[in-house]
Formats: C-alpha cells, sequence, structure tokens
C-alpha cells in the first residue's frame, strides 16, 4: 500500500484511499528498477485491475511520459535483448498477459554503484506484476511458459540507429536465465542478439 497525507476532502476519503491502494511499489536491488503490484479485483466472472494510470504511476516514481505501446509473443526459452539504446534512451514498463518471463535489467550507468549487475523478476499472467526499468539499463527476457505474451510501455520511440545489444550470455554477466537444460543449446536467440557485444566493450551511461 501506498499511502501519502494532507487530505483536505473528508467525503472523498474512501475513493482516496482505493486509488492509492490500487499499486503496490518493491524495490529491488537496483537504485531506479522496481516491481508494481496492482491491486486486482476479481470474482467469479473474472478479474479487473488498472494497468496504467498516470497519477498512480507518478506517485510511484514514474514521472516521464510513455509514447509506445509494444507486444511481443515468444515460445518456451527464447531469450531477448538484452537491449538498450544510446540516444533516445528508454524507460520501460514490463508486463505480461500471457504466460511467464523472467525480465532482466542490467545497470549501464558507469557513476552507479551497482554499474554492471543484474536483477530478474518473474513476471507472469498470473501475478499481474509489472516492471519499471529506467533509462540507463538493458533490458532483456527469457520464457518460461509455453508461450508468453510481453507488453511494454517505452518512454521514447524506437530508434534504430541508436539500438546496441549487449550479450545475453556474457561470461562476466553470468545471467541466469532459468532456461531449460543447458543454455547454450537450449536457448532461441536471434541472429541479432547473438551479435551482441559484451559489457566490456559496450557503450554505456554517464
Amino acid at each position: 500500500m501506498i499511502l501519502r497525507g494532507g487530505f483536505g476532502c473528508g467525503s472523498c476519503l474512501d475513493t482516496i484511499n482505493k486509488k492509492m491502494e490500487a499499486l503496490k511499489k518493491i524495490p529491488t536491488s537496483l537504485a531506479g528498477v522496481f516491481i508494481l503490484e496492482p491491486r486486482v479485483f476479481g470474482d467469479e466472472r473474472g478479474f479487473f485491475f488498472e494497468s496504467y494510470n498516470q497519477q498512480t504511476m507518478a506517485e510511484a516514481g514514474i514521472l516521464d511520459p510513455f509514447v509506445q505501446d509494444n507486444h511481443s509473443s515468444s515460445s518456451r526459452n527464447v531469450v531477448r535483448g538484452l537491449h538498450y539504446q544510446v540516444k533516445q534512451a528508454q524507460g520501460k514498463l514490463v508486463r505480461v498477459v500471457v504466460g511467464e518471463i523472467l525480465d532482466v535489467a542490467v545497470d549501464l550507468r558507469r557513476s552507479s554503484p551497482s554499474f554492471g549487475k543484474w536483477e530478474a523478476v518473474r513476471l507472469s499472467a498470473e501475478n499481474k506484476r509489472m516492471l519499471w526499468i529506467p533509462m540507463g539499463f538493458a533490458h532483456g527476457f527469457s520464457v518460461r511458459s509455453e508461450q508468453a505474451q510481453v507488453l511494454y510501455k517505452a518512454t521514447d520511440f524506437y530508434a534504430p540507429a541508436h539500438e546496441r545489444t549487449l550479450l545475453w550470455n556474457d561470461p562476466q554477466l553470468k545471467i541466469d536465465w532459468q532456461l531449460e537444460g543447458d543454455p547454450i543449446v537450449s536457448a532461441i536467440v536471434s541472429a541479432k542478439d547473438q551479435r551482441g557485444v559484451p559489457l566490456r566493450d559496450a557503450e554505456t551511461f554517464d
């Protein structure tokens, strides 16, 4: 529950409390990266929750406007990433509507005490969690279910000329993608992502 004080409208208190309970913010080991857990209303018909509310997101710390929505579909053991843009850097809000993924963020901010560190979070249609990854990070995910449908909002437009790829299996990073079997054999990775560069050679952020 996210709480704020200073309300002047007693008659609106119930509405405000419901709104402020709509999102639980959970920190991760990387400064600026956090999990958002929505309040879900369910009954015999199904469920309902707010997947995006500008005011609620701002209260959680996401102040940049979103300009692009993306939707990907992938099968088990697919690894996508690790992607970032050196110009027109993007913040991303990621969630899953079908299946389950392991969502990964890598800190590429040289001034950060966690530079070169990574965080992995399970996102699924069942847990309905979202992961906020601000500018300055590389992002990727692996698929842990037969199929996964991933939606994410971005704070800047896709810019192919500025896109870079961090090598998904960089031995310096040692990311555990939680794949079935030997990752080198079982991972399904695009030719483009296979050409990613290791951290030691990557373009990074200040």
